[in-house]
């Protein structure tokens, strides 16, 4: 039970030495049980703009996910754009092993700004599926390599790809905290809030423009709604008591936070702006961890009123605490709970053995598969497609974030140069970048 505490909760967060601007490490373990070959060539005129910044990141990217396997490109025969493509192309390619190949170009325009086209081709068909074109400025080209490497991932497997998307996590250094905004491959960190007091439990709008967090710089747990785009801050719950654990609706309209106003820790539900309080559950317990699932009609949390902290549904209209229906029952200790992206499942933090592991389970069947074997692993977050869930952890003593495909076969650990990292959570699919232009044909 004293675990179940840090759900109100005070986490403390140690990063010794690595500057707080300092990139992720990603190591990858483990691989998909069937990986698409697919050669990946360096793009015309790369070298010559800025090396090693759009195709290998496609690469890095795809290879990343464990559900490709790269071919090596040396010395490759390359597809001239706007030709048919020879016969001798697709042998080559297809004697490599490839059973898919990406050819780019880059080209700088008199405005400074960079024109980059990307074809997809199937050498097992011998057709071209798709193309992207697109103009951005110099300090835009790792977006696009990110957007090129989805087009590609969802072309390839139907499933829309994650890797333009942000992750936002808190890192301590000293005696300051800070909770950072990065890429899904864990570069472009940028501090969204530092303080001199913990920062704990963000969570992102469905937009992603906006993450509410708990902050105790008022020596006290409060909810604040921190604007991306403008960098403002809003403070949503400094009830009496503690104020934890915020969770956006689907819309964007309402704001499930956990408060201990009227005596135990208990759900609230607000409009994101903070207006219009409302108690949502009502038991003798603490329920806390509220999480609404994708369509907004229901709310799964974390209760003890059981005798032991479980996972429970309510509808997220109701008010009558007797609606709540109990899901975890394999095990006394089950916290934390994330609905998947198709609402078919959620993720949580289960005890076994005295080890705190990522699990999911499937609402329809109940079944519940462990995906991790740490020791310590706590906040998980599903990608917005659903394959992968990110998570945080120990290893020899020390925080870190990791990531676990939803089958639980390609484990991926990211990890700063020193110290802790904490809190992970998984942003929702960008919008398309305002500074890219689709490029003319």
């Amino acid at each position: 039970m004293n675990r179940f505490w840090r759900y109100l909760p005070l986490i403390v967060l140690w990063l010794l030495s690595a500057p707080l601007h300092a990139a992720l490490t990603i190591e990858i373990f483990g691989g998909g049980a069937t990986q698409i070959p697919i050669a990946i060539a360096p793009f015309a005129a790369e070298d010559k703009i800025k090396p090693g910044i759009v195709s290998p990141i496609v690469a890095a990217d795809l290879n990343r996910s464990g559900l490709f396997r790269l071919v090596d490109t040396a010395g490759g025969l390359i597809p001239f754009e706007n030709k048919p493509v020879a016969a001798t192309v697709w042998t080559e390619w297809a004697g490599r092993g490839a059973d898919a190949l990406v050819t780019g170009s880059m080209a700088v325009l008199p405005d400074g700004r960079v024109e980059i086209r990307a074809r997809l081709f199937d050498i097992v068909k011998k057709t071209q599926l798709a193309e992207f074109a697109e103009i951005v400025a110099v300090p835009e080209l790792r977006a696009a390599a990110h957007r090129i490497a989805d087009m590609i991932y969802e072309k390839l497997t139907g499933t829309p790809g994650v890797f333009g998307t942000r992750i936002v996590y808190v890192i301590k250094q000293g005696s300051r905290y800070a909770l950072q905004v990065a890429d899904a491959d864990g570069f472009g960190a940028r501090n969204i809030v530092e303080s001199a007091e913990p920062i704990i439990s963000p969570t992102w709008s469905a937009d992603g423009n906006q993450i509410a967090y708990v902050s105790f710089e008022n020596k006290k747990p409060v909810v604040y709604a921190q604007t991306l785009s403008s960098g403002t801050r809003k403070l949503l719950a400094g009830f009496k008591g503690s104020n934890s654990a915020p969770s956006f609706s689907p819309d964007g309209q309402k704001l499930a936070v956990v408060l201990t106003k009227e005596g135990g820790s208990q759900i609230f539900l607000m409009n994101a702006d903070g207006s219009n309080l409302k108690r949502f559950t009502k038991s003798f317990g603490i329920d806390t961890e509220p999480d609404f699932s994708p369509d907004g009609k229901w709310i799964i949390f974390t209760s003890d009123r059981g005798g032991s902290p479980q996972i429970y549904r309510m509808a997220a209209d109701s008010a009558n605490p007797a609606s709540a229906e109990r899901l975890t029952f394999e095990g006394s200790y089950n916290v934390s709970p994330h609905y998947s992206p198709d609402g078919a499942s959620f993720v949580f933090i289960q005890r076994n053995e005295g080890k705190f592991n990522v699990a999911v389970q499937d609402f329809a069947t109940r079944q519940v598969q462990v995906l991790t074997d740490t020791l310590l692993d706590e906040s998980p977050s599903f990608s917005p497609n659903g394959r992968t869930i990110l998570y945080a952890t120990e290893v020899a003593g020390r925080g870190i974030l990791a990531a676990v495909s939803s089958d639980g076969k390609v484990k991926q650990r990211y990890s700063a140069q020193a110290g802790d990292v904490r809190e992970p959570a998984w942003g929702p699919l960008p919008v398309l970048s305002t500074t890219a232009a689709p490029a003319p044909r």
